[in-house]
């Protein structure tokens, strides 16, 4: 019985938020979220992974080495993406983004915050520093199919990872009034995030419910799978195993829609953006099972 109160008390507060944001989308469909999405770019993300790195008592070891495994989960990520992509006929570079790119930060970090505290929501930070870097690289290349260093050197998260790796790396302890402030920067961006996830789901349409759907569990069936192998590969365990299970079982990120409708034709932007409602729909039942196995046997 404790598992479950232990579960709901994970999950509750994460469903509870979208579901604001839900409620405001339905009540004015023009909302518009612009200043969520660019807040988070700016402030609220760089302000997150350093807080959650540099508070969660991460050392430089552990944090490369979850970088390393999750560059090698989403190797096999993209495997499984091309494989889908492939047999349903669909452009495998331009739609490959929803099955590489989970939402690690809008979701994934909330969840692991509240299944293992500061030192889950650290690891789900490591993995979430891979994502953002490869959503201004390789998820702007594939979009548009060639790649742009200027996208790099302008994104505040290039910057805010570098300067976690360089504390990390020299042991340094980052001053208590910037930890306080990335702190309010950082967890403002997780409320405001959540909602604009709920909303998101009341304005992105499904255009191809059958290709969404395969699609789909290639996201939110098969990363689970890959995780827990590396998992059982690496030998891991506790908390950090927990939170890359977790990781791992997320729906298709928001921002490969975005990215997409600023470098892609329609018909992939439509394809996308399906992937990315009906991953999330289906998160709603298959992250409660994954959140519920890693409490159980990674706790």
């Amino acid at each position: 019985m404790e598992i479950y109160i232990k579960l709901f008390e994970v999950l509750f507060p994460v469903f509870f938020i979208v579901s604001i944001g839900y409620f405001l989308g339905k009540k004015n469909p023009n909302l518009d979220t612009s200043f969520i999405t660019n807040y988070s770019a700016n402030f609220g993300t760089p302000a997150l992974i350093i807080f959650a790195v540099m508070t969660s008592g991460l050392s430089y070891t552990m944090f490369a080495d979850f970088f390393v495994y999750w560059l090698i989960a989403m190797f096999f990520f993209g495997l499984v993406g091309i494989l889908f992509l492939v047999l349903m006929k669909k452009d495998y570079l331009r739609e490959l983004p929803p099955f590489i790119l989970p939402n690690t930060g809008n979701m994934g970090i909330p969840i692991c915050l509240f299944a293992y505290g500061t030192s889950g929501m650290g690891i789900a930070a490591a993995i979430s520093a891979v994502i953002v870097l490869l959503h201004f690289t390789l998820n702007v290349f594939l979009a548009s199919r060639k790649f742009d260093i200027l996208v790099i050197i302008k994104s505040p998260s290039f910057y805010a990872i570098l300067v976690t790796v360089i504390f990390l790396y020299f042991e340094l302890e980052m001053p208590t009034f910037v930890i306080n402030t990335v702190m309010l920067l950082g967890y403002a961006m997780i409320v405001m995030i959540l909602m604009s996830l709920g909303i998101a789901l009341t304005q992105l349409k499904v255009f191809s419910l059958k290709n969404s759907i395969i699609s789909s569990v290639g996201r939110v069936i098969a990363g689970p799978i890959i995780g827990y192998l590396i998992i059982k590969t690496f030998n891991l365990t506790g908390y950090a195993a927990g939170a890359l299970l977790i990781q791992s079982s997320m729906p298709s990120a928001i921002l490969t829609y975005l990215i997409a409708s600023m470098y892609s034709p329609k018909e992939i932007i439509d394809n996308i953006a399906s992937t990315v409602v009906v991953s999330t729909l289906m998160s709603i039942v298959t992250v409660p099972v994954i959140v519920f196995i890693s409490l159980k046997y990674f706790s």
